[in-house]
């Protein structure tokens, strides 16, 4: 039997009734499937292979995904098969948003009201940091042999100045889903429901509006309007600490992806989404603004 197979007869509840399995499309690093349960809609995701490399740890996936369930901003987690790190939850019915659909006006603020009710809940297990992601993913590529984007050692100085910036006045952590790409917000009509927590941690607010916008590619309008939905104003303080947390998505996440490119079974252009990334974040961090904005962090 396949794990899907496997993970699905272990689940006492279910012996004896009648089971459908609909993969779903989508996802980068997992396989996504629907199961039916004598007519009742279930969601199971698959963990895909060697993902331990990409620093995800399950348990603590387990823990910030039952955490945003309580929450109110994440699918309820029903049941945990550990010995396949195997999660059943609620199946959310909603339209998966995309790039496009989240882009259009009002969405910024719906998605900073999302993202806040998320921070206000129940602190998670790890916390996160995107510069000790990169250090971890610098010292894999190294290890494994992993190609990355030209030019990136050379600007390791430069990642080191936003570290020092952003920590000579650091906001008090929260519980963040680090990892809000548009794929990861579901609409049901009444709210924006937040999922997949695997590099959830507590950690600096501004990273998690800051790379949901890059992951957006939202214009300093629309920047703006999430800053101000989340802190209630648009401080030229906090919009330039999301300024520079922007940069280090694209400098965590591309590496990332330049992992993916290596060890990864999906069908998916990794590689070309690494130096993606990596191109925009030189370009903002050889552009004029990019001292300013160390400045007013």
């Amino acid at each position: 039997m396949s794990i899907i197979e496997e993970a699905v007869a272990k689940i006492n509840e279910w012996k004896g009734k009648d089971i459908s399995i609909q993969q779903l499309s989508g996802g980068l690093t997992n396989t996504n499937y629907k199961v039916i349960v004598d007519g009742k809609l279930f969601f199971i995701r698959v963990p895909g292979a060697d993902t331990e490399l990409l620093a995800i740890n399950r348990d603590n996936e387990y823990h910030s995904a039952k955490s945003a369930g309580q929450a109110g901003v994440g699918p309820k987690v029903l049941y945990y098969l550990p010995e396949y790190n195997v999660m059943v939850l609620e199946f959310l019915n909603g339209i998966t948003m995309s790039k496009d659909s989240l882009n259009q006006p009002g969405m910024p603020s719906r998605m900073a009201q999302a993202i806040k009710r998320l921070h206000a809940g129940e602190r998670f297990l790890l916390d996160f940091n995107m510069f000790r992601l990169t250090e971890y993913y610098l010292r894999l590529c190294k290890e494994r042999g992993i190609k990355i984007p030209d030019g990136y050692l050379e600007r390791l100085d430069t990642i080191n100045q936003i570290e020092q910036a952003i920590n000579i006045h650091p906001l008090a952590t929260v519980p963040c889903n680090n990892d809000l790409l548009a794929e990861n917000y579901i609409d049901d009509g009444n709210q924006l429901w937040l999922i997949d927590y695997e590099y959830s941690g507590n950690n600096d607010p501004t990273f998690e509006l800051g790379n949901t916008c890059q992951e957006m590619q939202f214009n300093d309008e629309q920047i703006s309007e999430v800053c101000a939905a989340y802190f209630g104003s648009a401080s030229s303080q906090m919009i330039s600490r999301m300024k520079l947390n922007m940069i280090m998505s694209d400098v965590g996440w591309g590496l990332w992806a330049a992992i993916q490119a290596n060890i990864s079974t999906i069908d998916f252009d990794f590689w070309g989404w690494a130096m993606e990334r990596w191109g925009r974040a030189v370009q903002k961090m050889d552009s004029a603004e990019f001292g300013i904005w160390l400045q007013d962090v």
